[in-house]
């Protein structure tokens, strides 16, 4: 069949548009009444323009200074923000004389190994602005924009010594709701509500939602390596202005350099989250083979047993053995397994040898389990260390390592990031992060990082109903969380019911969802038991069905031609009413809700948009799964 000449040509343009950057003359729009030169970055998706957000970049004619705005559908999101960095040699903060400007279309596909969706599609507008001073140095301000997002970051040609900080911030309208953790070095803060404003003077963590006119924002950061410093946001109370703050005072640079993206995810609600967008900003996977990755639910034995159970190579087969009953595909063995009275030496060429942990794994492997082990940061801090434990771990055979107490973002931590995370691939071990930094775009770049902490999660016994319901729309949004949902043996020390406890395997996605709870307190409550041997850890797609951060959270994921469901509450006893935008046609869903005596299934047939109705106690919630309805079809359970 023959291609119109028109259509060919406009295929060509749009190949070459995606790979090539096309430069602009050397001039702006004039801001009206005012000494400022403006440019204006909005998405590809037209048909959506009035939902998109837009960018708007000015630069200021009397002090050269940049500044960076956001609104979306007309109205404000981000009010006109300082946007600059300084170095040793020179402030790339001011005295800014405008030189050119470049435009490009990312257009990029991949699929992920976990996350809320598995294939994902990259469609952004690039927009380069180069400034240089009067000296010559130069600035060149990158920005980004998506139907979901806008980001931009900095990238400085040349050498010009250590970076001292940034100018940037995001500047708030002060009556904006916002959703902060207190900064950590383990990201593990609690969310509370304030307003913009009022919100106590302090160092938050740079994942922060704010909802405006324009919608709801959710402050992150993506790229980030050992090349940079970990950011965090510094506050003053009375003010809606949130500064990045670095981890380290003075960061060294070697050559030209490119920062992580400061990324701005913005739309509504259900657009903020079921984004991929601080994925979609990082460098592609470095990692070429990934057969050897498998998301997976896992029975971790911390809350269950702690450290005894950790010495114990018989508790642990135990474990072994209730994994393999449950169909569960992986057994986690945390800290104890290598530490004794007697420390081993294993600068002795056979210290392996003293260790039951090869025994273990290949017992889990006649039963079709595969093991996944603790260890500390501080045993791997040194090349001669790797060089002991990883190797060894690949040759008995574990799949995954479970590293902990990093805590730090400082750009030496940053550059341990970068080389642990290339030898766990070139030794087929899987990853999960605790005591560490929050997902960054890594899991797109290094997609055997299955999961990290950085979340006040189920060990935390100062965690409130509230926070649980606003993890969705903040911590998660980013990437992989391990919060360990399933401790129904912490009763008085968890803030939520059986039933949200059961939801939160869904409302929270992990690519290795860790479940906390004791063989007992499974077996006691057999509904949650026989739904986490069906519920799994990598999903096809990711809906928001009713939400307000702080209040409630209902997520839906879907793995095939299921839809699994996940609601949690911070409220009072009240019949819910939940939306079921799953699609067109009759579901059968099942329910899971808290009862007079225990847990309750509930089925019920529906249609496509239909109203979910489900009864929830006392900063409760439910799970559930829906399926496509036939005659004869009584069950979802396979």
């Amino acid at each position: 069949m023959a291609v119109p000449i028109r259509t060919a040509v406009a295929a060509l343009c749009a190949g070459l548009a995606a790979t090539l950057f096309i430069t602009v003359p050397a001039r702006a729009d004039q801001d009206a009444g005012s000494r400022a030169q403006v440019w204006a970055v909005s998405g590809p998706e037209r048909a959506a323009a009035a939902h998109e957000p837009r960018a708007r970049v000015s630069l200021d004619d009397t002090t050269g200074r940049l500044s960076l705005s956001v609104s979306r559908g007309g109205r404000t999101v981000i009010e006109p923000s300082p946007v600059g960095i300084v170095t040793q040699q020179a402030d790339l903060s001011q005295d800014l004389r405008f030189l050119h400007r470049k435009d490009r279309l990312v257009d990029e596909r991949y699929r992920s190994k976990s996350g809320k969706r598995l294939e994902r599609r990259v469609l952004m507008n690039e927009t380069r602005l180069s400034f240089a001073t009067a000296a010559g140095a130069r600035l060149d301000l990158v920005v980004r924009a998506s139907a979901d997002g806008i980001a931009y970051r900095y990238v400085l040609p040349a050498e010009y010594g250590g970076v001292l900080g940034e100018t940037s911030a995001f500047n708030l309208p002060p009556d904006a709701s916002a959703w902060l953790s207190t900064y950590r070095a383990d990201n593990e803060g609690r969310f509370a509500q304030y307003t913009a404003a009022t919100a106590p003077t302090g160092e938050y963590s740079d994942q922060a939602l704010f909802a405006t006119g324009g919608g709801y924002t959710l402050l992150a950061e993506s790229d980030l390596t050992g090349t940079y410093s970990g950011a965090r946001l510094a506050h003053d109370q009375g003010t809606g202005t949130y500064r990045i703050k670095l981890a380290d005072t003075t960061v060294p640079t070697d050559g030209p350099l490119a920062t992580p993206w400061r990324a701005m995810v913005t739309g509504d609600l259900a657009t903020v989250t079921r984004s991929t967008f601080t994925d979609d900003l990082a460098p592609a996977s470095k990692v070429a083979d990934t057969s050897w990755i498998w998301p997976g639910t896992v029975l971790w034995t911390w809350l269950a047993g702690g450290r005894e159970a950790g010495q114990s190579l018989a508790a642990q087969k135990a474990y072994v053995d209730y994994a393999a009953e449950r169909h569960w595909p992986y057994e986690a063995v945390d800290a104890g397994w290598y530490f004794k009275t007697d420390e081993w030496d294993t600068t002795d060429p056979n210290w392996q040898t003293n260790s039951w942990m090869p025994e273990l794994v290949e017992y889990a492997r006649a039963k079709g389990v595969g093991i996944i082990v603790w260890i500390h940061q501080r045993d791997l801090d040194t090349p001669e260390e790797r060089a002991q434990w990883l190797p060894t771990l690949e040759r008995w055979g574990v799949k995954g390592v479970k590293i902990d107490f990093m805590d730090s973002e400082a750009q030496s931590t940053l550059q341990w990031y970068d080389t642990i995370l290339q030898e766990t691939a070139a030794h087929h071990l899987m990853v999960n992060f605790h005591g560490s930094t929050v997902p960054k775009g890594i899991q797109r770049t290094w997609p055997q990082v299955m999961t990290l902490e950085g979340v006040a999660g189920e060990e935390k016994r100062t965690n409130t109903a509230a926070h649980l319901t606003t993890l969705p729309f903040t911590r998660n949004v980013i990437g992989s969380m391990d919060f360990t949902p399933g401790a129904f043996q912490r009763v008085g020390l968890r803030p939520n019911s059986d039933a949200a406890e059961v939801g939160l395997t869904v409302a929270y996605e992990s690519g290795l969802q860790m479940f906390a709870g004791t063989p007992e307190s499974y077996d006691a409550r057999p509904l949650a038991r026989d739904y986490f041997d069906q519920v799994p850890a990598a999903w096809d797609d990711t809906r928001l069905l009713a939400g307000r951060p702080g209040r409630e959270a209902v997520l839906a994921r879907r793995s095939g031609d299921r839809w699994f469901l996940g609601g949690v509450y911070a409220d009072t006893a009240h019949t819910a009413e939940v939306p079921l935008t799953i699609g067109s046609g009759r579901w059968l869903v099942e329910t899971i809700r808290d009862g007079a005596d225990g847990l309750v299934q509930d089925r019920q047939v529906l249609r496509g948009g239909d109203s979910l109705s489900v009864d929830v106690v006392d900063n409760g919630g439910f799970a559930g799964i829906a399926c496509p309805w036939r005659p004869g079809i009584t069950t979802c359970s396979r």
